[in-house]
């Protein structure tokens, strides 16, 4: 097996899948094998995930550097400059250096248009990536938010009541003052969030007496729990 097969095999593809299917399969299996999705305390499942992580990294820059450097040559035209320009005899002893072409890893910087104060409410966000993203006093009120990757995202003053969270992954997300009312968190995974002044009551986070959302590290200071509860 190749080497460029095998970076497909990491990510669970056939070769010759497209870019958009390489970061989709990234994203699937990080939300997988985030290592802060596996209990502290289990070391071997630690260095499991830590070893997955690096793969999952490696395997998806290699593909999109690949899929980079055999995209339209626009890349690359702009950095030769014109032959009325440049061009000197073959004997010439010092001829002009062209400037250096892009690295085979380059990626074209990412979009990531500011969407606070955005009307999201009863929106389909499902199986969306989020992360970093910000979203501070949007309305996502019954919005769609199952198995959504939003590591970072800035949710302060957000209105999330009657949301559906349902396994999504908030890790270190900014939710403070959120409205929460009603959401089902079932499954979410808020580690280290920051949910200071949150509103949760009335908000979904245990099956029986089972707590099924992950707030390890979670700052819970001054939120309204789902029992109406202020957390001290």
């Amino acid at each position: 097996m190749s080497e460029l097969e095998r970076y497909y095999r990491i990510l669970e593809l056939e070769p010759g899948a497209t870019i958009d299917e390489v970061n989709q399969a990234y994203k699937d299996l990080v939300f997988v094998w985030h290592p802060d999705r596996i209990p502290q305390d289990n070391v071997r499942l630690q260095q499991k995930a830590q070893e997955k992580i690096k793969a999952i990294n490696e395997a998806r820059d290699k593909l999109r550097s690949l899929k980079v450097k055999h995209q339209s040559p626009t890349y690359s035209q702009p950095y030769s400059p014109p032959y009325s320009q440049s061009y000197s005899p073959p004997n010439s002893p010092t001829p002009p250096q062209p400037k250096k072409p892009p690295q085979t890893n380059y990626q074209p910087a990412q979009k990531n248009p500011d969407l606070s104060g955005q009307d999201f409410s009863r929106a389909n966000l499902s199986n969306k990536d989020l992360s970093g993203r910000n979203l501070s006093f949007a309305n996502l009120s019954g919005a769609n938010l199952s198995d959504t990757f939003m590591h970072k995202v800035n949710l302060r003053g957000a209105n999330l009541s009657e949301a559906n969270l349902f396994r999504a992954n908030l890790l270190l997300a900014d939710m403070r003052e959120a409205n929460l009312r009603s959401a089902n968190l079932i499954g979410a995974d808020l580690s280290g969030a920051d949910l200071r002044g949150a509103d949760l009551t009335g908000a979904r986070i245990r099956s029986g007496d089972r707590l099924l959302v992950k707030l390890i590290g979670a700052n819970l200071a001054g939120a309204i729990m789902p029992d109406g509860a202020i957390h001290s």
